[in-house]
């Protein structure tokens, strides 16, 4: 058994692949991480002529090694074999001469799928060892992360589901996308708050020690969906590779040559999975991270402080609406030398102040890998109208975000090819997206949907056109303090009525 995985919090006790997935969160609230990520090496010239299910396959030996050759090719092909709009899975897409890694044709339309496609069959196989567990899935989403989280868990033997979002804090889109979610083991509420506290109380929820052990009596397990799980993160590496590997095959780079990605990020989940990928040796030069108005991240790459205490705004991105970047933990980790009793301490600083300053030589590690950007509303607007009136392509606001953050930092660094990840379908904020473009559109969400494809010629994707006649089927409404009280009542009507 290899328990290669400990805690950022504490490394004292290790797990294996499985038993990390399936725990998703650790007990000390610290979350999974492979000690031995710097010592990996990508077999990168061979990964060249591979597709993007042979990549996949490749990424899950090295990091989950507990798996076997059966159950790893099985478990790409249940996630991905068919499940795609495009064969490429996350297809580059040459707009004149910019480089878009279009992540968004799955299922649910956004970049989330890639992950949440596989995550369930890494459980479905881990479970296959606890002969009598159940696990329910705890999610909190600021709008795409409930949606393919639903999909992908959906009807999926021994698990349940249950997700928290802001009720007012997503598209009109990504809430149909949820409420309406058929399967018997799906459940959906919105909670009186917004995606920080629906977060921080999930977290609060895995960290009850009393309701683990009241559930394990009920063989119950609760697990995570968010990238906080490590099943959910490692298979986002794939699409950078893969991205390298479409700029090497457009002759846009040499094998070898340094690029940058440039990454609009929340959860700070999507650019750490290609900074795994930079630690396993692909060629990286800087990451950008793209921040709206709450720009949190912003300000800690420019002076090493993380801080929350700050206004927070409802923008038209609203899946970048966060000020608590979960998964900076885990960079923060690495770029400490593993030290999990200061990121422990880090995190009680977080928890209690609300801030935290990280040691000199720490930022000044973080730099030479990351920068970053914002914009606002105004700005990003303007940015979905430039990309359509100069090049006919239409973004979404978060795609839109990373673009303009991109174009300024190509200001300052030339020399690097750069990859925008484009992480949703502009269709899931179709108002927003119109308006940038055209002015106000119908009041109507599907109008205007419709409005936006008569005009551009970018066609709808089918799973949103049908969102229109689908039965609303979750309609829960709860305080973010009673939460935990759903959850057990949830527990108990989906394992034991």
């Amino acid at each position: 058994m290899k328990e290669i995985y400990t805690s950022t919090r504490n490394s004292s006790k290790a797990f294996t692949p499985k038993q990390a997935i399936l725990k998703g969160i650790a007990d000390d609230g610290g979350l999974y991480v492979y000690d031995g990520l710097d010592n990996l090496r990508l077999p990168l010239e061979d990964m060249m002529q591979m597709d993007y299910m042979q990549m996949a396959e490749t990424i899950l030996h090295m990091l989950l090694p507990d798996f076997s050759d059966e159950e790893v090719k099985r478990c790409v092909n249940d996630a991905y074999a068919g499940k795609f709009r495009n064969e490429d899975i996350t297809p580059l897409h040459m707009v004149d001469d910019e480089a878009i890694l279009e992540l968004f044709h799955g299922p649910t339309c956004a970049f989330k799928d890639v992950g949440l496609r596989m995550l369930p069959q890494l459980m479905r196989v881990s479970l296959e060892t606890h002969t009598d567990e159940n696990v329910m899935i705890l999610t909190a989403t600021s709008g795409d992360t409930g949606k393919a989280a639903l999909e992908g868990f959906k009807d999926v033997p021994r698990t349940g589901i249950t997700v928290f979002y802001p009720d007012a804090g997503v598209s009109n889109i990504q809430k149909l996308q949820m409420v309406t979610t058929t399967g018997n083991n799906t459940c959906v509420c919105a909670i009186k708050g917004n995606f920080d506290d629906a977060q921080s109380n999930v977290k609060k929820i895995f960290n009850n020690q009393a309701l683990s052990d009241e559930l394990a009596k009920q063989h119950v397990t609760l697990s995570s969906a968010n990238s906080i799980n490590i099943g959910r993160l490692i298979p986002q590496i794939v699409y950078y590779i893969f991205a390298y590997k479409e700029m090497v095959k457009n002759n846009k780079i040499k094998f070898g040559e340094e690029i940058n990605y440039c990454v609009p990020t929340g959860n700070y989940g999507n650019v750490l999975a290609g900074y795994y990928a930079k630690c396993m040796g692909l060629p990286v030069h800087k990451f950008i991270v793209a921040s709206n108005a709450n720009n949190v991240l912003f300000d800690f790459l420019k002076d090493g402080v993380y801080d929350r205490n700050r206004p927070f705004y409802k923008t038209i991105s609203p899946s970048m609406d966060i000020l608590i970047s979960s998964n900076l933990e885990r960079l923060l980790y690495y770029k400490s030398g593993k030290d999990a009793a200061y990121i422990a301490s880090l995190m009680k600083d977080l928890e209690t102040k609300g801030s935290y300053q990280v040691k000199e030589e720490i930022f000044e590690s973080v730099k030479a890998d990351f920068t970053g950007g914002y914009c606002d509303d105004e700005a990003c607007a303007q940015a979905i109208k430039e990309m359509y009136e100069q090049h006919g392509y239409v973004m979404d606001p978060h795609t839109a975000v990373a673009y303009k953050v991109m174009k300024d930092y190509e200001k300052e660094d030339s020399e690097h090819k750069c990859v925008l990840l484009s992480t949703a379908s502009p269709y899931k904020f179709a108002p927003a997206v119109y308006e940038a473009i055209f002015g106000k559109g119908d009041e109507d969400e599907f109008a205007c949907m419709k409005q936006l494809e008569e005009k551009t010629g970018a066609q709808i994707p089918a799973p949103l056109k049908e969102l229109s006649t689908m039965e609303i089927r979750h309609n829960a409404l709860v305080d973010k303090d009673d939460m935990e009280a759903f959850v057990q009542k949830t527990v108990e009507e989906m394992f034991h009525d």
